[in-house]
């Protein structure tokens, strides 16, 4: 009952019309204030402002002009290895020798090249038409490295010319020697195919591999140079590794896209 009747005469108290409303404490108006600052100053920078991203995807080491896969051109067993792995050799170079039901065949060299790769032995049976080594495309031992990292297609649009790019080598230890520096040399208009993959580095496997999540973009990169390196290529410390880097080897390549303003974001 006190309860009630305290409610009744608050009921019939006045209203205290008099005294001023109070709209807000002074911490009110402080915490306003911030919050519109805040919302102008993101705006500005949603406008004006840039957001920088990147890619990594795996990336092969190799000379500019790639490789390609020596196939036999004839059915009959391997009688003798002529080339080895490593071995430079010109155009038209004997590889292996093949006897025939019709007698000896020599499997050559297409182009100039070193053997990368031999797939063949003495005693092997080989059908027309089969891979028997895999052969690098490259005249000297002067010629530049470069290295095709292979970026997902929804990616290759937003990859700048020139970007820079940082790679990371496999057969490098990046905590001790960093990561290779290079950039953006050019990007195929087109995805590539697992077969288009393994026809230039001469690799069946690496075509697979790297298809697996989809048909990439090939994007190749130029290494820089340093005279100051063992290598003879610029890297993130000062020395780089102990040792020159060797074409085929396996890396993964970090390229800075194209920089976006947060509002685009937002818009369709």
């Amino acid at each position: 009952m006190q309860f009630r009747q305290q409610a009744l005469a608050k009921l019939q108290s006045p209203e205290e019309l008099d005294l001023p409303v109070r709209f807000a404490r002074p911490q009110g108006w402080l915490v306003l204030s911030v919050t519109v600052v805040a919302m102008a100053a993101a705006s500005v920078w949603a406008v004006t402002g840039s957001v920088t991203s990147t890619v990594s995807a795996p990336a092969v080491i190799t000379h500019g002009q790639g490789s390609y896969l020596l196939q036999s051109p004839v059915t009959g067993q391997v009688t003798a290895v002529l080339a080895e792995q490593g071995e430079r050799l010109p155009a038209g170079s004997p590889v292996l020798k093949v006897r025939t039901s019709r007698g000896e065949s020599v499997v050559r060299t297409v182009d100039a090249g070193r053997i990368s790769a031999i797939a063949a032995t003495v005693g092997q049976i080989v059908r027309t038409g089969a891979d028997v080594a895999a052969v690098e495309k490259v005249a000297h031992a002067s010629d530049p490295l470069y290295a095709t990292v292979y970026v997902p297609a929804e990616n290759a649009a937003a990859v700048p010319a020139h970007a820079s790019v940082d790679l990371t080598v496999q057969s490098v230890p990046s905590q001790e020697y960093g990561v290779l520096r290079g950039h953006v040399l050019s990007v195929d208009r087109s995805a590539q195919s697992a077969q288009q993959i393994s026809a230039f580095l001469g690799d069946s496997r690496l075509g697979e591999q790297f298809t697996e999540d989809g048909r990439p973009v090939a994007v190749t990169v130029r290494l820089e140079k340093s005279s100051a390196t063992k290598s003879g290529y610029r890297w993130s410390s000062a020395d780089g590794p102990p040792y020159a880097l060797t074409s085929m080897t396996m890396a993964t390549g970090s390229i800075r896209l194209a920089d976006q303003r947060p509002v685009d974001w937002l818009l369709p």
